[in-house]
């Protein structure tokens, strides 16, 4: 058969393909590419010229361009990436309602350390640095200058972060830390295992040394800690895979740098078309403003540009006046580019109201529920994220205050992660749609309370509102000796 292929291959003049070789120069390693998240997110403009000079990037991106001598341009940052990751981290943290765990003690233990170690920004760190660079990781620490009963959370951004997997499960952390002493640069890692902390200390070129050789690791009494080995004091966060960089989280800027440079240059060319089309003043030269110290004439600046000057009308019938001139400015144009430009920014994010953007002027209920629909599955995903996070952070940090206090600790405590409801329907909208199902005899007095109340009021006063209720419309309930009362005074034997 091979012959015969070999053979109808010639016959039809068949060429196997080439192997073709292609090669893509990466221009950033994980560590770079986070400081340019940053330096993005802390939004300074002078910050992110001076990055983009540094930056082997196409030198036709807004960021990267200069402008021709004498024909410079303001450079503006919109701040709309900061502004992203805030709201976003916010409505996480405005609806977490707290972590339910099935022990009564352990629930008390936590709330404890979750009180000390102020939970919350804990967690608002968490998703911001995890929006910005992909990843990071908690640490479980103790310090008893610090806090002699309850352990020290510490969240490290993914800079400063590496992971160790083995068969695609991360087996140990690497928290990186950089000192200074005798002007001489030290490294500490420290690796948070299953069962073990080791630290190993460095010099800047390499060498491992003993790991309180410095003043600032003086603290460390042994470079490794031993406990029970199914226990890792700390926490990997890592939010789903980057496609660029193997092993660590995705982050929500690299695939909107380009529109988020093109938003800032559709914004910069209408406000220096504003600035290029004010209202000019052609003044004759005996009518300028002159300095009153030396009678010089004043001349205009770039910013201003309030006047230019003239030759006098020297002519027999000559009259020398102000002229003053304004020309066009194509708002319309700059309009469709600059919400063109937001839209790619925002797409597959968040919505633009959201961030209290009404691009499309639609102003009912309904549209803005509609235009929260990309908000909605951004927090789906931050919020199962957080979820599985706080789960093992809650395990982690309660065998490490077991530890602490040399007891026992059980490592399958269950617990859940809850969380409010985000863009629910007002509650007047909730009455209207309750009070139509009601009426079409498709939902019960218990029904309708628990979809217009849910989780806001306690089930005593739910139970004790239907109650009422049913006392109001005369609705009958049968007890367990067959007697069916109203709940009055009055009662039929349904039996007799």
């Amino acid at each position: 058969m091979e012959t015969v292929r070999n053979k109808i291959r010639s016959f039809l003049k068949i060429e196997p393909p080439s192997v073709n070789q292609i090669v893509i120069q990466q221009r950033l390693d994980f560590c770079t590419n986070a400081v340019k998240n940053r330096i993005w997110y802390r939004g300074s403009s002078q910050e992110i010229a001076e990055l983009y000079s540094q930056l082997d990037v196409p030198s036709t991106m807004f960021w990267k361009a200069s402008s021709t001598a004498g024909m410079e341009i303001r450079k503006i940052h919109t701040g709309l990436p900061a502004l992203i990751v805030k709201v976003l981290a916010n409505i996480i943290v405005n609806d977490f309602d707290g972590v339910e765990i099935e022990s009564l003690s352990e629930q008390d233990i936590w709330n404890n350390i979750y009180q000390s170690n102020d939970g919350d920004e804990l967690m608002k760190q968490c998703l911001t640095n995890t929006l910005i660079v992909g990843d990071g990781a908690f640490k479980i620490n103790f310090d008893k200058d610090i806090d002699e009963h309850y352990p020290i959370i510490e969240y490290r951004s993914g800079e400063y972060v590496d992971f160790v997997r083995k068969r695609g499960r991360v087996t140990e952390v690497i928290f990186i830390t950089e000192y200074i002493s005798d002007r001489r640069k030290y490294t500490l890692k420290e690796h948070y295992g299953y069962g073990y902390v080791q630290y190993h200390l460095y010099t800047e070129n390499g060498s491992e040394i003993n790991a309180n050789a410095i003043p600032q690791t003086a603290w460390i009494t042994s470079d490794t800690v031993e406990f029970d080995k199914s226990i890792m004091l700390a926490v990997p966060c890592i939010y789903g895979s980057s496609s660029m960089y193997d092993g660590r989280g995705e982050n929500i800027f690299d695939s909107k740098i380009d529109s988020f440079d093109a938003l800032d240059e559709a914004w910069s060319q209408w406000l220096d078309a504003l600035r290029a089309n004010r209202t000019k003043e052609y003044i004759p030269e005996s009518l300028i403003p002159r300095d009153t110290t030396n009678g010089k004439p004043i001349r205009p600046n770039s910013f201003d540009n309030r006047f230019i000057a003239i030759g006098d009308d020297m002519s027999e019938r000559g009259m020398n006046k102000v002229q003053t001139e304004q020309s066009q400015i194509p708002h319309e144009s700059y309009l469709a580019t600059y919400i063109t430009a937001l839209d790619l920014c925002l797409q597959g994010i968040v919505s633009p109201s959201t961030l209290g953007i009404d691009v499309k002027k639609m102003d009912n209920a309904e549209a803005q529920r509609e235009k929260e629909k990309t908000t909605l599955y951004t927090r789906g995903n931050l919020v199962k994220f957080i979820d599985g996070v706080m789960q093992k952070l809650v395990i982690s940090a309660l065998a490490g205050y077991h530890i602490w206090h040399s007891e026992g600790f059980d490592g399958n405590l269950k617990c859940s992660v809850k969380f409010g409801e985000y863009a629910n329907p007002s509650f007047e909208a909730v009455v209207e749609t309750v009070s139509k199902a009601k009426q079409s005899g498709i939902m019960s007095v218990e029904a309708c309370i628990e979809e217009m109340y849910g989780d806001s009021k306690e089930q005593s006063w739910k139970d004790e509102e239907i109650a009422r209720l049913k006392a109001e419309q005369g609705v009958v309930t049968p007890d367990d000796d067959g007697i069916v009362t109203d709940l009055g005074d009055f009662s039929v034997n349904v039996n007799g």
